[in-house]
């Protein structure tokens, strides 16, 4: 199949030249990929394929060479050359001209010489758009023998995986894995199985009964990943069932690895919470998600760990965790006061292994058994950025309200936007009580004058054009409901209405009401999977934790968030052995793809939804971020 780059303008990467300019964007904005996969990648660097060895001219001769030649033959004067320069170890200039011939100036033999070289040397630099540049070759209808197809659909199932499309590498893999029996790829095939969100095994599991085999191991890893023993048994079971799979004849290390962790299932848990002061209404809503899935767990015989809940209110952090180890926990799960998470944060270690369920205020955590949870708006901006730039937009006017808050999470966002290669044109920190007019105002760079011959342009019923500069070409909004929906219909009034808007969370009250909610059509915001059972799963039978979702379903919206929490911190607390052992993987739960960072902060991404018919859908095909499509022959 050919790759494709959906973006709202249905731009596609169907072409090497558009795949070229992706991999020549991302080295420009210094985006690198999973280093995860480094390792393998650098393996391959003596797998078949290794360009000859060659004597003659330099490199530098060669280029000068090639610079008074044309078509095909400079087209093969520019390969000698970056095999010298990647021979000789200086892989980025290789790249950097490999990357630049043109592949259909070169006879088929040279082409697949230059795809075997761009896509190894990229490879060992973690590149993964000019791995796939290089490996495009396959579908060129050219003769090329079967081991060196084999390398190429290797590595374009490892560099699938570098720029974030684990379903496509999964999906290239395992055709790899039918056609050659390659037992090798098994581990690489499994770190990209565990980076899949429920939707997305299901469309892998149809595809193949090897595919499916592999769907439902990795569901057994999840569904008892809090319960080694458990887990084992399970996929002891899978095996017997499955002699001939590939997993059953060589299981993946990254599930044996787990066996050392047998006998350390979390048994009881210490929930820090405080029963009295500002955050006592949120601590219950999160106490009532976790009491919800625990019972829920009991309901589904699942191996449940005993509560013993503390009250933060009464006792500072040192009594609370020697009463804690006394009763024999094993986990904490809390504080909840940001002060209190910030002063763990400083510790070199804690009495026991902790799932905080905030994030505190210091650059790092010092504390090697803490971890970090909750609902951050930050991670919300960061995920907004990233997809604007996946869109193609480069140029960000940012909303957002002047207050401390307002500039945490617009930092997040700025810092990731910049990051992915765009700029700031314009930031207005609004008062949230003042005029939502003068705000949109000043965000454009409205002046007077501008105003003037705007309100001309409406008496007379002509077009005025564009109020502001060109260089704006999205929004970053943050704001409450009733702020948000005022948005829109002041851009339409300042002709701009154009802009597209991307949002967090907060511009959503997380219940349906399309008559409020109708000036807010067409803007795409995150939002967690409770809060948008239709565009996030199709429903709310196919969320995650549906059952305790049914269970808490009558709870106000607000508290349905929190409750959401508690579910999920529920869950993150029996997996922190997991987590401590660097193996937690990613949990997808009611709040989010949950993944635990190196430094111990949970990060959430949220599913996207869109505003039409004033309620949150599905956003539009096309519209939502890139999709690259496996290489299955």
């Amino acid at each position: 199949m050919r790759q494709t780059w959906n973006r709202a303008s249905a731009n596609t990467l169907g072409t090497s030249s558009a795949i070229r300019q992706e991999a020549a964007r991302r080295s420009r904005s210094g985006l690198r990929t999973l280093a995860g996969l480094a390792a393998s990648a650098l393996l391959l660097a003596g797998c078949a394929g290794q360009s000859p060895l060659s004597s003659g001219p330099g490199a530098d001769a060669l280029l000068a060479q090639a610079e008074q030649q044309q078509g095909q033959q400079a087209a093969s004067t520019r390969l000698q050359a970056a095999d010298i320069l990647a021979r000789s170890g200086d892989n980025a200039q290789a790249i950097t001209i490999a990357s630049d011939i043109d592949p259909a100036s070169l006879e088929p033999q040279e082409r697949v010489q230059w795809a075997l070289l761009l896509s190894r040397i990229a490879l060992e630099q973690q590149d993964g758009w000019n791995t796939i540049l290089a490996t495009s070759v396959l579908e060129d209808g050219i003769q090329i023998s079967s081991d060196d197809q084999r390398t190429l659909r290797k590595r374009r199932g490892l560099a699938l995986g570098m720029v974030g499309e684990p379903l496509a590498s999964a999906q290239t893999l395992i055709a790899l894995q039918a056609d050659s029996d390659d037992l090798s790829i098994n581990d690489t095939l499994w770190e990209q199985l565990t980076r899949l969100s429920p939707s997305q095994l299901n469309e892998l599991a149809s595809a193949s009964p090897t595919a499916s085999g592999w769907t439902d191991l990795l569901r057994l890893q999840r569904r008892f990943g809090g319960n080694i023993d458990q887990m084992f048994s399970a996929i002891n079971d899978w095996s017997d069932a499955n002699p001939q799979h590939p997993a059953a004849r060589q299981m993946p290390q990254g599930i044996l690895d787990l066996r050392e962790l047998s006998g350390q299932e979390v048994r009881k848990i210490a929930v820090f919470l405080p029963e009295s002061g500002s955050l006592k209404r949120i601590a219950q809503a999160i106490r009532e998600g976790i009491e919800a899935r625990h019972r829920s767990a009991i309901d589904n015989a699942e191996a449940t760990p005993q509560l013993s809940f503390y009250d933060t209110s009464s006792a500072d952090l040192k009594t609370l965790y020697a009463r804690a180890t006394m009763d024999g926990a094993q986990v904490v799960l809390g504080p909840l006061d940001k002060k209190l998470v910030s002063q763990l944060e400083t510790q070199n270690s804690l009495p026991l292994p902790t799932l905080a369920l905030n994030y505190g205020t210091h650059d790092s955590n010092r504390a090697d058994n803490l971890f970090q949870y909750g609902l951050s708006a930050e991670d919300e901006a960061r995920q907004v950025a990233l997809r604007a730039a996946l869109d193609g937009h480069r140029g960000a006017a940012a909303l957002v309200p002047n207050n401390a808050w307002g500039q945490r999470v617009y930092s997040a966002f700025r810092d990731r936007f910049e990051q992915e290669g765009g700029d700031i044109v314009s930031v207005e920190r609004y008062n949230p009580k003042g005029a939502v007019s003068s705000a949109v105002k000043d965000l454009l760079s409205v002046s007077n004058q501008d105003q003037a011959r705007m309100k001309s342009a409406k008496k007379s019923g002509s077009r005025y054009g564009r109020a502001h500069s060109g260089n704006i070409d999205m929004i970053f909004l943050l704001a409450l409901p009733s702020y948000a929906r005022q948005v829109p219909p002041m851009l339409d009034f300042y002709y701009a209405g154009d802009l597209p808007i991307y949002g967090t969370s907060h511009l959503y009250d997380g219940a349906p009401q399309p008559d409020q909610d109708g000036d807010l059509n067409g803007v795409d915001f995150v939002d967690i999977p409770w809060e948008v059972p239709e565009a996030s799963s199709g429903g709310k039978a196919s969320l995650p934790e549906a059952d305790t979702y049914r269970a808490l379903s009558d709870a106000s919206p607000r508290m349905l968030k929190l409750n959401a929490m508690g579910v999920d911190a529920y869950r993150l607390a029996q997996r922190v052995p997991l987590m401590l052992a660097g193996a937690g993987g990613e949990l997808f739960g009611a709040t989010g793809s949950l993944f635990p960072r190196h430094d111990g902060r949970i990060e959430r991404t949220l599913p996207w939804a869109e505003f039409r018919g004033g309620v949150p859908r599905p956003p539009l095909k096309g519209a939502n971020s890139r999709t690259v499509e496996a290489y299955t022959p």
